[in-house]
């Protein structure tokens, strides 16, 4: 039996480099396609707007503002209008950082899909980490 309760999930990893120079990878919306296979395929900046092409289709990803705190939310929205608010942080953790993903399960997401996007996520932060501490 499936539950549909609503659930959210922080899925995190640390990451040896500063905040700062963690931050700004991973603020950067070109370098998505490197480490955010989840998300995007491919990205471009089209009248304004960053255009992704991602597993869910065509979507469109609005990021927060660049901002001294780390805040890396931003949402994502899909062909069919649907939009969906992912918040992320960089946080510092001793002399490196932690990147917090928060993952709200949708109301009709089964439980198979809400793993799913966790395991994609998980997958997305392990590249970001590899990455930025490959140097």
């Amino acid at each position: 039996m499936e539950s549909n309760a609503p659930a959210t999930r922080h899925i995190s990893t640390h990451i040896d480099r500063s905040v700062e120079e963690v931050y700004k990878y991973a603020s950067d919306p070109a370098r998505l396609p490197e480490w955010a296979a989840g998300l995007s395929g491919s990205i471009e900046k089209v009248d304004g707007k960053w255009i992704a092409q991602s597993p869910m289709g065509r979507v469109v990803v609005d990021f927060a503002p660049e901002n001294a705190w780390g805040v890396l939310d931003h949402y994502v929205t899909l062909e069919s209008g649907q939009t969906f608010y992912n918040p992320v942080r960089v946080i510092a953790d001793g002399e490196g950082a932690e990147v917090v993903f928060t993952l709200r399960r949708q109301p009709e997401m089964t439980d198979a899909e809400f793993q799913r996007d966790t395991d994609a996520i998980t997958a997305d932060l392990a590249a970001l980490k590899t990455l930025l501490e490959r140097g």
